[in-house]
């Protein structure tokens, strides 16, 4: 049963939920602005509205799956496995030939269901940074590491940490391009105008 419950938590995470809510507008959101199927390219393109549901959806994507695997009383391997999978599956989804989003989102709602203190005390700091610095990379990658850091300093089970830290390093690696216009300057802000897919 194991097996078939990570299965369902990649496949479930995997549902392009941007992607098909740009259909309804006529667009295809890999070919425009960062080609990205997550909130941010969405609401860049599209506009607030599209981008909060884009956003909710994706956050329930991970929190669903983790709250079922407990109630099914997995293992604390299988509820981590159950967390990076869903997420492996955003940001690789078969449905778009194993490439996707960030996990950002998705990621937000495994913490909240696995530790909701942790999971809200990330967002705080991640929707800080944002707020601060209108770049949406930047809290992304911050929250990633804050919420390691706070699960380490409050002596949460380490099933949860490395879960976390599992997540963070997703985070990081697929903002490894904004990393890079972070440093060199050239990174795009949060309610900045549409710019060509690069």
């Amino acid at each position: 049963m194991q097996i078939l419950v990570l299965l369902l938590s990649y496949l479930f995470g995997s549902i392009p939920i941007g992607l098909l809510i740009a259909r309804l507008y006529n667009i295809d959101i890999t070919k425009v602005g960062s080609g990205n199927i997550g909130a941010t390219n969405i609401q860049r393109n599209l506009g607030w509205g599209p981008a909060l549901v884009v956003l909710a959806f994706d956050i329930f994507k991970g929190g669903i799956v983790l709250y079922l695997a407990k109630m099914l009383g997995m293992s604390d391997f299988y509820l981590a496995a159950c967390a990076l999978a869903a997420v492996l599956g955003h940001n690789y989804s078969i449905f778009l030939k194993f490439k996707g989003g960030k996990g950002v989102a998705t990621s937000i709602g495994t913490l909240l269901v696995m530790n909701p203190l942790i999971g809200l005390g990330t967002v705080v700091i991640a929707v800080g940074i944002m707020y601060l610095t209108r770049f949406v990379s930047a809290g992304s990658m911050m929250g990633g590491i804050a919420a390691v850091l706070l699960l380490l300093y409050h002596g949460d089970p380490l099933w949860q940490v490395v879960t976390a830290t599992g997540l963070a390093l997703l985070i990081l690696w697929t903002h490894r391009d904004n990393f890079q216009r972070l440093q060199a300057g050239t990174e795009r802000r949060l309610g900045s105008p549409k710019e060509a897919k690069k």
